[in-house]
């Protein structure tokens, strides 16, 4: 296999190197679908969290899983196991649960007359942490070494949690009995929060036929090492300078608001989020592109898991709670003002020229959408002074109206879902808190 790392401005590079073998996007991306294929015979709907699954698994990034019951979480997360060929634990959170359940503990041998480290059952590919805001603060600080670090330390003795290694949660969001809020560090160390809903009336009908026509069978559809092949290659994804200013500005705008052309939502953020955002923005976007068949990054892939990487990040003000304002008001918000990246398909060098006219006005390049590629903007025209002899009455300037006015502020009192990063940021979209309606690169 090979892989294609070519630049966004046609500038070949040598296919990345992996262990002795080389990695094709096309295929690799068939491969990743055939993966989704054999989660989706059993899973029905919920496109979005199966997709996240999988770019999270690529991004080597935990998850966290926030629905009501019965929604397939742990389904999906199991089937997902057996389609990748890891190994699969299901734990159980608990009040009484204690960190020795979760890590392992020392053991006296009397035979022996020595103490001796029992493993916990943490060491797995895939470990499922159910209903992980029941558990006491000593149990979720156990669990950070492992969700950081990937190892256990016990005894003295630390030992490296198996390649590769995912801790997926899973939380109710209507439960106050037996339930303990997550630390700010905690949800940190996550690298997405994916909202689960309630399945549509066509997918209801499918759930209960499938029910009735038996379970699925699931293959494996790709083992551990070629897993691991694919994960160094999302490291290697392509990330123009662009779209890493475009990832820092968007987290920039959590922090700084009203130096960033959002007054507005001043008072209803206590905190930005933190570096691991950016971070997980420009990885998140590495798998999602890879994902699709590609070996570079579009504005597109950053603004898709932007709500998923930011919403367990922001710590909102009280004001906003008593406005009833959530995370993805204020992403929604955000992701409609700060313009998307722009990145020129050609070379520098081969960059057309532009020789306007006396009178010619160079027209205005349009923002980037989900497909298209957009070219840099021509220098602007050089004036040309009038003979003296001749008189030439200023072009009349059009006028628009404050509503389309670009950098005009507006002050909704809730803020709509933007579908792509082209989104004029005075325009008002119908809400949406997820990308279903974006067109795949």
């Amino acid at each position: 296999m090979t892989f294609d790392n070519s630049s966004l401005n046609g500038d070949a590079a040598e296919p990345a190197a992996i262990d002795g073998a080389t990695i094709d996007v096309a295929e690799a991306a068939a491969r990743l679908e055939q993966t989704l294929f054999e989660v989706k015979k059993v899973i029905v709907g919920q496109d979005h969290m199966v997709e996240r699954l999988l770019v999270s698994l690529l991004a080597r990034g935990h998850i966290l899983l926030e629905g009501l019951p019965g929604l397939a979480k742990t389904l999906a997360v199991s089937t997902l196991a057996t389609a990748v060929g890891g190994s699969f634990v299901r734990l159980q959170f608990t009040p009484d649960l204690l960190p020795s359940d979760l890590i392992g503990t020392r053991i006296w041998r009397a035979s022996d007359e020595r103490f001796d480290i029992e493993w916990g059952p943490v060491f797995a590919n895939l470990v499922l942490t159910d209903e992980i805001n029941r558990a006491p603060a000593k149990v979720q600080s156990a669990l950070l070494e492992v969700m950081a670090e990937r190892q256990v330390s016990i005894g003295g003795q630390t030992r490296a949690l198996p390649s590769p290694f995912l801790v997926l949660a899973t939380q109710n969001p209507i439960e106050s009995e037996g339930v303990y809020t997550l630390p700010e560090a905690q949800r940190d160390r996550f690298l997405m929060k994916v909202t689960v809903g309630y399945p549509s009336p066509a997918e209801e009908l499918e759930i209960v036929r499938r029910s009735a026509a038996g379970a699925s069978s699931v293959h494996q559809a790709i083992t551990l090492a070629e897993l691991e092949q694919l994960q160094l290659a999302t490291d290697r994804v392509y990330v123009d300078a662009a779209i890493a200013n475009y990832a820092v500005d968007l987290v920039m705008a959590t922090r700084e608001p009203a130096l960033r052309g959002l007054p507005e939502l001043e008072p209803f953020i206590e905190f930005g989020v933190s570096p691991r955002a950016t971070l997980g923005l420009v990885a998140a976007g590495r798998a999602l592109a890879i994902l699709r068949g590609r070996s570079y990054v579009v504005p597109q892939d950053v603004f898709d898991v932007a709500r998923d990487v930011l919403r367990h990040r922001i710590m909102l003000s009280y004001e906003a709670l008593a406005k009833e304002l959530s995370a993805d008001d204020v992403i929604n918000r955000v992701l409609s003002v700060v313009p998307a990246a722009s990145i020129s398909p050609l070379p520098h060098a081969t960059t057309p020229s532009f020789a306007p006219g006396p009178g010619a006005v160079p027209a205005p390049s349009a923002a980037p959408g989900p497909a298209a590629a957009v070219m840099t903007p021509p220098p602007p025209p050089q004036r040309v002074a009038p003979p003296v002899e001749a008189t030439i009455a200023p072009p009349a300037t059009p006028t628009a109206s404050p509503s389309t006015i670009p950098g005009q502020p507006v002050q909704p009192s809730r803020w709509s879902a933007p579908s792509n990063p082209a989104t004029d940021p005075t325009t008002e979209l119908p809400a949406s808190t997820d990308d279903s309606d974006r067109s795949p690169s």
